[in-house]
């Protein structure tokens, strides 16, 4: 029973953090006012009342350059301890850390070559449409069958 015993104080920790968790979440639902309006469910940002929508969600490169960046804070995380003991690891260890950088280096490359950095908006030359082409020309055109006429 001795072992268990330097255990009670982790699970007493953990019991107790469940528990605050718990009761915080049901106070704040059976004590929180209920009165929705159009001005808190807005969204708010900085005190500024957006005058339009945006016009589209995040890209998902926005997300990718954040991975990159996690990624680099990993690769500098190890490389700490491998400079504090990079006497001590020989030739070995200096061969693992430039196989670990070169793998983080070239998988790099590989991101920027496929426009992981690029997320902005996206520029295309969009052709300007004929001046008698209207939404209703389109679609007559696109739901006629082949080989009938418009």
């Amino acid at each position: 029973m001795g072992s268990l015993d330097s255990y009670l104080p982790i699970f007493m920790l953990l019991v107790l953090g469940v528990l605050f968790a718990g009761l915080s979440l049901a106070a704040s639902r059976l004590l929180a006012p209920r009165r929705p309006t159009a001005a808190k469910d807005a969204p708010y940002e900085c005190g500024i009342v957006p005058t339009y929508e945006p016009p589209r969600r995040f890209p998902v490169r926005f997300y990718l350059v954040a991975m990159i960046f996690i990624i680099f804070d990993i690769e500098i995380v190890f490389l700490f301890p491998w400079a504090v003991v990079y006497r001590q690891l020989g030739r070995f260890g200096l061969v693992e850390i430039i196989v670990f950088a070169a793998a983080v280096f070239f998988s790099f490359l590989y991101l920027v070559a496929d426009g992981a950095i690029d997320w902005g908006p996206i520029k295309r030359v969009r052709p300007v449409a004929p001046s008698g082409r209207t939404t209703r020309t389109t679609i007559r055109r696109a739901a006629s069958a082949p080989g009938e006429a418009a």
